[in-house]
């Protein structure tokens, strides 16, 4: 779904959290991790709060008025964090964008329109990935199934897992439905396993269903059904892109398919998670 045009703010405003921290990319484990497959100095999250109830059967309303009042508001342009294309360092929106436009608030980017994609978000257990297992994709000792080297652009396949993930016309694809490879947390395994430029891949299975589970609990919410007293996720996840009168200009000027903004609304605390991640060289150090 699309955002169309930006017009007024439509009554949401927005106001950076920089208090609240996401632990499960700031662990010494995670960390080396990140480092490991080239994600690391390249992902962040970040956490904004909005004035307006939020009610997951109108999304669309969020994303045509609400989105479009994120990427105009003066607490969001000078704080919200991507890469530059050209230098490889942390900027804020307000200095990415080729058309800039100055308010009363200051200087601010004049995005034209908003791309909001809506993701699944549903799986409450890491069972999900159980059948990585059953399939021999992965044996009980937690080693990933190597396969013969080839290379599915622009990522090298050389073991099962990456076949699963990349391959459409490999033999054991068929084991994660459609619908299965658009949950969110599908998206942020495969996102991991991929990772950047220069990733060294795992040998075995848990590093990635470790890091994922992390991401998971610390950006998705939940709360437990009063009636049913069932546990059942409260977030609503879009995949975000911007554009401004050059085209996009976030989350990165270059499309990639590790490139990517994942916004996930908390609408009981009334907070909007971004994940960010710019495909690239991650730091080594």
């Amino acid at each position: 779904m699309a955002a169309g045009e930006p017009g007024d703010l439509g009554g949401y405003y927005f106001r950076f959290l920089p208090q609240k921290t996401f632990q499960c990319l700031s662990t010494p484990e995670t960390t080396s991790r990140l480092r490991q497959w080239s994600m690391l100095g390249r992902v962040a999250a970040q956490a904004f709060g909005f004035d307006q109830t939020f009610q997951a059967y109108r999304k669309d309303d969020f994303v045509m008025v609400g989105l479009r009042a994120f990427f105009k508001d003066p607490d969001v342009i000078p704080n919200l964090k991507l890469l530059s294309d050209s230098s490889g360092q942390w900027i804020t929106l307000g200095s990415s964008c080729s058309s800039l436009v100055v308010t009363p608030s200051g200087p601010g980017t004049e995005v034209k329109k908003i791309e909001a994609i809506n993701v699944p978000c549903t799986q409450l257990s890491m069972s999900f990935f159980n059948r990585l297992y059953n399939e021999n994709i992965v044996r009980d000792s937690g080693h990933i199934v190597k396969c013969l080297d080839s290379f599915c652009d622009p990522f090298p396949v050389s073991d099962e897992l990456r076949k699963v993930l990349l391959v459409e016309d490999s033999e054991k694809y068929g084991i994660f439905s459609q619908p299965d490879r658009e949950e969110f947390l599908f998206c942020l395994f495969k996102h991991l396993c991929l990772g950047g430029a220069l990733c060294q891949y795992e040998d075995v299975l848990p590093p990635y269903l470790q890091t994922t589970k992390l991401l998971y609990k610390d950006l998705v919410s939940v709360r437990k059904n009063p009636q049913t007293k069932k546990i059942q996720i409260t977030s609503s996840v879009f995949k975000v892109t911007a554009y401004d009168s050059a085209g996009v200009c976030y989350p990165s000027t270059k499309s990639h398919e590790q490139t990517f903004s994942y916004f996930i609304v908390d609408p009981i605390k009334r907070h909007v998670h971004v994940l960010y991640h710019s495909y690239g060289v991650g730091d080594m150090s």
